[in-house]
C-alpha cells in the first residue's frame, strides 16, 4: 500500500513551470516520493517570461542555488525596477521600483508629505525618493544597504530556457526522472474520474498519485481532460497577441525593464548578457500580425538575432487550479500578460502552496478548496493591478486607449481608485502580490491626482519641509552616482556575496 510518504508525482510538461516544480519538489517533498517529469522536445515552450520580481531570489535560496552560478547559467542581469513610458500621457515616463518611497514621517506615510509639498517641487517626482529608482535611472546597481530606511529589493532579467535547463540539471541530480515523449492518452479512474496515468505515443504508461499539469496553454490535464472551465478576462485586458524577437546585447544594459506603450498595446525591452529580449503585446482587433512584427523590428535598439515569434493568448484563468488529483501550475492554470513580470511569481506561489498542502490522504477536500481560493485570489489581485495600468491611461491618440480609459472595471478596483482619488489612501490587501508602494507608483506615475491627503502632512513650516525633501532627493542621487555601473557588476559575475533574502515563506518583501 502506498503511504503518504511514498507518493508518485507525475509532472506533465517541462519548460520553466515544469522544471521549477520538479526542482522544488525534489528539494522539499518527503524523501519517499518519486518524481517523474514527462516532456517532449517536439513541443516548444513560450519562453517569453524573462523578467522577474524579487521573489525569485527567495525561490533560488530555498533550493540552495548560488546567485553567481545562477547568473552565469542564465546570462542574467540585475533588475531594480520597471520603467513605464507613455502609459499616462504619450510623453509620460515613470519608474515602478522594488522599494518604498521615502520614510514615514511623524507616523504619516511619506507620499502624503510629498503631495502636500509637490507644488514647490516641480522637478521631483515620487521616484526621486527611491534609491532603487535612482540607481536604475543611472544604469547602476548595488546590493541593498543592511538595516537602513533606504532598503529595496532586486530581481533579474534571465533567459527562461536556460533557467529551465539549469533547474533540470538540479532536479535530475536529485533523482527526478525525465521521460521523453508526447502524451497520447490520459487514463482516468472509472469510479471518480481521477487521473491514473498518462500514456505516451511510444506506448509507455506513466502512473501516479498526484499529477501536475505544466502543459502550457493546452492545459492538457486540467482543462482538456478534467474539463475545468476557463474564465476569460478579455473584457478588461484586451491584448491577445504578442510577438517576440531577440536582438544583440546592449553595450550598457540597464538595471530595469522598459515597457513602452504603443497605439494598440505596449512593447517590452529586457536586457540580458548575451542578447536583448524584445516584444510587442497588442490587441488583434486593432493591429494585424504583420504590422505588429514590422513595428517591433523598427523599434529594436540593436541588430536582430531571430525572426519574430508570434504568440496567441487570452487573459484569464481556470475556475480551479486543483481538481481531483491534478494541480495546474503555470500557463495551464492561467495567463496574464507580462506587464509586471508576474508569470514566474505565479508559478512559484503555486509550487509553494502545493508543497504546503501536499496530499497526505486520498480525500483532500479542504486543502484543495484552500489552494483554489489562494490561487484564485492571487490571479485576481494581479489582474486588477494590470487593469489599473490600462484604465488610468490619459492618452487620446487611439481607439484602443480610449476604450481602455472608458471601460467598466471590477468593483473592487474601482473602489480602490476612488478612495485614492479622494484621500490619497491606498487600500491594503490582506493577501496578494502588490503592496502600497506598487499602487502608488502607478497611481501617481500615470497622473491620478488626489483631491486630498492626510491633514497631518500639511507642514506648519512649508519652506522647511520643501528643503528637507530636496535634501533627501539630492542624497539619493548622490548615493546612486557613487554606486558601481550595472555593466561592471555583471562583468565581475554578480555580487561577491549575496545579501540575505529576509523574506517570509512566500518571498514577500519591499512592497512586492
Amino acid at each position: 500500500m502506498v503511504t503518504s510518504l511514498e507518493k508518485q508525482v507525475v509532472i506533465v510538461g517541462g519548460g520553466t513551470a515544469g522544471w521549477m516544480t520538479a526542482a522544488a519538489f525534489a528539494r522539499l517533498l518527503p524523501s519517499g516520493c518519486s518524481i517523474t517529469l514527462v516532456e517532449s522536445e517536439q513541443i516548444g515552450t513560450v519562453g517569453v517570461g524573462e523578467a522577474t520580481i524579487p521573489h525569485i531570489r527567495y525561490f533560488n535560496q530555498l533550493l540552495g542555488i548560488d546567485e553567481r552560478q545562477f547568473i552565469e547559467a542564465t546570462q542574467a542581469t540585475y533588475k531594480l525596477a520597471i520603467e513605464f513610458v507613455g502609459w499616462g500621457e504619450a510623453s509620460s515616463r515613470y519608474m515602478h521600483p522594488f522599494s518604498a518611497f521615502g520614510p514615514d514621517m511623524g507616523g504619516v506615510d511619506f507620499h502624503h508629505h510629498w503631495l502636500s509639498a509637490r507644488g514647490a517641487l516641480p522637478n521631483l517626482s515620487l521616484d526621486s525618493f527611491s534609491l532603487a529608482a535612482q540607481l536604475a535611472r543611472a544604469d547602476r546597481f548595488a546590493p541593498p544597504p543592511p538595516d537602513s530606511d533606504l532598503g529595496y529589493g532586486y530581481a533579474f532579467h534571465l533567459d527562461a530556457s536556460r533557467y529551465a535547463l539549469f533547474l533540470r540539471r538540479y532536479a535530475e541530480a536529485r533523482h527526478v526522472t525525465r521521460r521523453e515523449g508526447k502524451v497520447s492518452r490520459v487514463v482516468q479512474a472509472p469510479e471518480d474520474g481521477r487521473i491514473e496515468a498518462v500514456v505516451l505515443e511510444s506506448g509507455v504508461r506513466v502512473e501516479g498519485d498526484l499529477f501536475i499539469d505544466c502543459s502550457g496553454f493546452r492545459s492538457l490535464l486540467l482543462g482538456q481532460t478534467l474539463g475545468v472551465p476557463f474564465e476569460s478576462w478579455k473584457r478588461w485586458l484586451p491584448c491577445d497577441r504578442a510577438v517576440a524577437m531577440a536582438s544583440e546585447p546592449l553595450d550598457t544594459p540597464p538595471s530595469y525593464t522598459r515597457s513602452t506603450a504603443t497605439a494598440t498595446g505596449w512593447q517590452w525591452r529586457i536586457p540580458l548578457q548575451h542578447r536583448t529580449g524584445n516584444g510587442q503585446v497588442y490587441a488583434s482587433d486593432f493591429l494585424g500580425d504583420d504590422e505588429a512584427c514590422e513595428q517591433l523590428r523598427q523599434s529594436l535598439n540593436s541588430h536582430p538575432l531571430s525572426e519574430p515569434n508570434l504568440i496567441r493568448f487570452e487573459a484569464g484563468c481556470r475556475a480551479r487550479s486543483w481538481e481531483k488529483n491534478c494541480v495546474a501550475i503555470g500557463l495551464s492554470s492561467g495567463f496574464l500578460e507580462p506587464l509586471e513580470s508576474t508569470s514566474i511569481y505565479l508559478i512559484q506561489m503555486a509550487i509553494i502552496k502545493c508543497v504546503e498542502f501536499f496530499p497526505a490522504a486520498r480525500d483532500q477536500t479542504f486543502s484543495r478548496e484552500a489552494f483554489n481560493r489562494w490561487m484564485g485570489l492571487e490571479y485576481r489581485r494581479v489582474r486588477d493591478f494590470l487593469i489599473l495600468h490600462y484604465h488610468l491611461n490619459r492618452r487620446t491618440d487611439s481607439a484602443f486607449w480610449n476604450g481602455c480609459a472608458s471601460m467598466d472595471i471590477p468593483d473592487g478596483l474601482k473602489r480602490k481608485i476612488d478612495l485614492f482619488r479622494e484621500s490619497s489612501t491606498v487600500e491594503h490587501y490582506e493577501q496578494g502580490l502588490f503592496a502600497q508602494p506598487s499602487w502608488l507608483a502607478v497611481y501617481l506615475g500615470q497622473g491620478l491626482s488626489p483631491e486630498g491627503w492626510d491633514s497631518r502632512a500639511m507642514p506648519a513650516a512649508q519652506t522647511t519641509m520643501v528643503r528637507s525633501l530636496e535634501a533627501m532627493a539630492a542624497r539619493l542621487r548622490e548615493l546612486a552616482r557613487g554606486a558601481p555601473e550595472h555593466r561592471e557588476v555583471i562583468l565581475r559575475g554578480g555580487l561577491k556575496r549575496e545579501p540575505p533574502a529576509a523574506m517570509n515563506l512566500y518571498g514577500e518583501r519591499h512592497g512586492q
